[in-house]
């Protein structure tokens, strides 16, 4: 059985604004089996971190082949508000916050492996954030 490692982030230019996810997923090799750098519209900073762990999920969800050897998803993430919210730590008062969370549920449920949420330090969590300041960076072009 194998791992995952999967680092997600979202970020918006204003709060709302114009806003993009970051997503890479490594295998237990630490190769990249998936990597995406996306604009999602006008978005505030959160509903951008959420959004990148349900981009992570559904890419996950849509290929079951490729990881059904998988027994652990290790998200990364440099938001305490996510990791703490999906580990039932802090409280969910914003709806739409709360719409997105009920939606990872769903996910996870399809997935049915281990899923863990862990918040690191932003320098950590480098390679999602180039591939959403990629995309937010060639959407203003």
């Amino acid at each position: 059985m194998s791992n995952l490692t999967i680092n997600t982030d979202g970020g918006s230019r204003g709060n709302p604004g114009p806003a993009a996810i970051g997503v890479v997923i490594k295998n237990d090799s630490q190769e990249i089996i998936y990597q995406l750098g996306r604009t999602i519209g006008k978005a505030t900073n959160n509903v951008a971190e959420y959004s990148a762990v349900i981009s992570a999920l559904e890419w996950l969800t849509q290929n079951k082949e490729k990881i059904k050897n998988t027994q652990n998803c290790n998200f990364f993430v440099d938001s305490a508000l996510v990791a703490n919210q999906l580990n039932g730590l802090w409280k969910v008062k914003d709806s739409n916050l709360r719409t997105l969370i009920i939606k990872i549920r769903q996910l996870e449920g399809e997935l049915s492996l281990a899923t863990s949420y862990t918040a690191i330090p932003r320098e950590k969590n480098a390679e999602p954030d180039t591939l959403l300041n990629q995309a937010l960076d060639n959407a203003s072009k």
